[in-house]
């Protein structure tokens, strides 16, 4: 093995899921008692048809079950999840997070706000605090994401907190019977800037 590929000794998860806080946000772990205000805010077809994952409906069965598996895909580097807060009161207003590859040393990160809680920048500040604790604190060597093309408010939070274009894939997604062209971006940890 060369010394440059990764390892599980290379990533490097706290033992417990740390609280992330910026000027306006606080990110912290999901608990059980979240999924209400999950299923109000996720429970929105234009946040479903956004994402590649979320269901739609969406109810608080569908918020407890995904909530449930937060604890052991942390624990088993599989991946980390985020409440996003706001700083001042605590209201839930989406979610950010990363699902990690460890024997690669990279992770995809992802990422949905309430539809009253778009356009103000709270998607940028989630993600850039999340690239910092996936390059700074998991010692990862590459986070990516992607978009639907006909979601464009999605690619320039991509772009403000430094991820890079990499391609268009067409096609490349199945989403509410419709296949759906991606474009890609990426960032290596070399390249990032807090």
């Amino acid at each position: 093995m060369s010394e440059k590929e990764p390892t599980d000794e290379f990533i490097k998860l706290p033992k417990e899921q740390p609280e992330i806080a910026t000027k306006r946000l606080i990110l912290r772990r999901f608990v059980s008692s979240d999924a209400p205000e999950v299923a109000t805010l996720a429970n929105d077809y234009e946040i479903a048809a956004r994402t590649l994952k979320i269901p739609h409906p969406y109810e608080e069965a569908n918020a407890s079950e995904w909530i449930a598996t937060h604890r052991d895909g942390y624990r088993n580097g599989e991946f980390v999840n985020f409440a996003i807060t706001l700083k001042g009161d605590g209201r839930f207003i989406g979610a950010v997070g990363l699902e990690i590859v460890r024997e690669h040393g990279r992770a995809r990160i992802g990422y949905w706000l309430g539809r009253d809680y778009w356009g103000k920048g709270y998607a940028t500040e989630a993600a850039g605090a999340i690239l910092d604790f996936g390059f700074n604190v998991l010692m990862l060597n590459r986070i990516h994401s992607e978009h639907f093309t006909e979601n464009p408010a999605s690619g320039r939070v991509l772009e403000k907190i430094g991820m890079k274009y990499e391609g268009h894939m067409r096609e490349h997604d199945l989403r509410f019977g419709q296949y759906k062209d991606i474009f890609v971006y990426g960032i290596l940890k070399r390249d990032f800037k807090k």
